[in-house]
């Protein structure tokens, strides 16, 4: 029998959902191999969910609510804990994020959306022809949550290689970017986080020609997302992740020092005035 293992304080939306599906379970006085023979799973399966390492479906959900006699509490958590407001095509990649312990990001033309102030993401998002104001509310909404992943127990290492371009280009006024900027500045205080720059001098290279972040587990390249047009794209081949590993050796290639990079995001940020 799988061990009854202790779940950390929500730090995720995967996370919340296995948290209390643990203090429900406790609650009702089951052990995991009890609850599974109720749901018809095995006990391996509800130790999984429980410590985050397999993402729960509508359907387990659902079962849930069942065995633990919930008036569909565990459902509407599934249904909250999914991204579901975030578009589509986006959702796969949210929940391998915040499933990673390495984050390599590359991003020519904007901050990575993990590292923006709430009003950069806005004026990012309200961007896109056709999205209501509705829309963008929760949509900036799920990009905030994202944010969880850096104040958890064990967050994942992140190194976030920026072109200059983004330092540079203005996205709404310079009250907008003194704040994101100063931000950046911020984030890279922290112990697991390291921002590079690309200056311009690089000139043509092989990273100008989208962004994208790709997600390791124990060290392990096992996932990536890839900007695109008119949608970006959650990718497992091993073959891409390859590719996209050479690239990013290439690009950071060209970087400067991790202290030589904050002194340029200062240096935009002093340009923006107090």
């Amino acid at each position: 029998m799988p061990p009854d293992t202790e779940t950390e304080p929500p730090q995720s939306p995967r996370a919340l959902f296995a948290y209390e599906l643990r203090q429900h379970r406790v609650a009702a006085k089951l052990t995991q191999r009890q609850l599974a023979a109720h749901m018809g799973y095995s006990d391996a399966m509800i130790a999984m969910i429980e410590t985050v390492k397999r993402p729960p479906s509508q359907r387990f959900a659902e079962l849930c609510d069942e065995a633990l006699g919930l008036d569909g509490t565990m459902k509407r958590l599934y249904i909250a804990t999914t991204w579901d407001k975030a578009p589509e095509y986006f959702r796969p990649w949210l929940d391998e994020e915040q499933a990673a312990t390495g984050l390599r990001s590359w991003e020519p033309m904007l901050v990575p959306g993990l590292f923006q102030t709430e009003t950069y993401a806005r004026l990012v998002l309200a961007a896109e022809p056709g999205t209501t104001s509705s829309e963008v509310d929760e949509r900036v909404k799920s990009r905030m949550q994202r944010k969880s992943i850096l104040h958890r127990q064990n967050p994942p290492l992140i190194s976030i290689l920026l072109d200059e371009a983004v330092i540079r280009r203005p996205v709404g006024d310079a009250e907008v970017m003194r704040d994101q900027l100063s931000y950046l500045l911020e984030v890279a205080n922290h112990p697991q986080v390291t921002i590079q720059v690309i200056p311009y001098s690089a000139q043509a290279m092989c990273g100008l020609l989208g962004g994208f972040i790709i997600a390791e587990r124990n060290e392990v390249p096992y996932t990536a997302y890839v900007e695109g047009q008119p949608n970006g794209r959650t990718v497992e081949d091993r073959n891409v992740i390859g590719k996209l590993l050479r690239r990013y050796d290439a690009i950071r290639a060209e970087a400067v020092p991790f202290s030589q990079s904050l002194r340029l995001i200062e240096e935009a940020v002093n340009q923006r005035g107090s």
